[in-house]
């Protein structure tokens, strides 16, 4: 969904200068391994679905959260996305995101990024493919300040960010197809109970931008919800199951 991560980190960005706000801070290890399913509704309409999963892998000193994802947006893309995390420290490791795009007004066809952090740094390529045939490669090479994450952390973790009703809160994040730095922010809203394919859930509402994601407040954490403020574009859990292992 990298067309909703743009839309909520420029979004974020305007409404700094409008709220006092805390640090934001997402605690990795309140995440279970799982497998989830979604599916994509637009202006009513049922377009695609989406697949996100959660393995934990441990290692002689630490510990990797691996985040997989597989979505379809009929008919306008298809994507894939590879986050490899930090568990204790919630420090990014690597990141692969490929997504193949069918707008018959774009020449664009397919963009990528392979990018790791080290070292204050995140690095890598990014790839740009056009109806032609031809890819274009850009080298990636940007400081990553100290604490920044991912802007998809606000789909892989906003489950388990420190929100509370009423709190406005905010981080550096970079963006991985916009290759900037900007701000990540949600403001907590009142909990309420919703009801999605997957069942009824206690949520809290964060609120980035012109988006909203609903994260449950008992029980497994996860994203259960997300929508767009104007209510066109919208994502509901539809089930869960048990991981399927990724190659190591």
């Amino acid at each position: 969904m990298r067309w909703l991560c743009s839309l909520l980190l420029a979004s974020s960005l305007a409404a700094q200068t409008r709220d006092p706000q805390k640090p934001l801070r997402f605690d990795l290890t309140d995440l279970a391994p799982r497998r989830d399913s979604f599916v994509f509704i637009f202006r009513g309409a049922e377009r695609g679905y989406a697949v996100w999963q959660y393995e934990i892998r441990e290692l002689e000193m630490t510990q990797q959260l691996l985040y997989t994802a597989h979505s379809e947006f009929r008919p306008v893309e298809e994507e894939r996305l590879r986050v490899v995390l930090n568990r204790l420290t919630g420090e990014p490791i690597a990141t692969f995101h490929h997504i193949d795009l069918f707008s018959p007004t774009s020449d664009t066809v397919m963009v990528e990024h392979d990018l790791d952090v080290k070292r204050g740094e995140i690095a890598g390529r990014r790839r740009v493919g056009t109806r032609s045939g031809a890819v274009q490669i850009i080298p990636v090479s940007r400081p990553l300040p100290r604490g920044a994450v991912l802007s998809d952390y606000i789909f892989i973790a906003a489950a388990v960010t420190n929100a509370a009703p009423g709190d406005s809160l905010a981080i550096p994040a970079y963006s991985e197809f916009g290759d900037s730095i900007t701000t990540l922010s949600f403001v907590a809203l009142a909990p309420v109970t919703i009801e999605v394919p997957a069942g009824r859930f206690d949520v809290l509402p964060l609120r980035s931008g012109g988006f909203r994601v609903f994260i449950t407040r008992t029980g497994v954490r996860r994203v259960v919800k997300g929508e767009t403020l104007d209510g066109e574009f919208l994502f509901q859990l539809a089930g869960t199951g048990p991981v399927v292992p990724s190659p190591q």
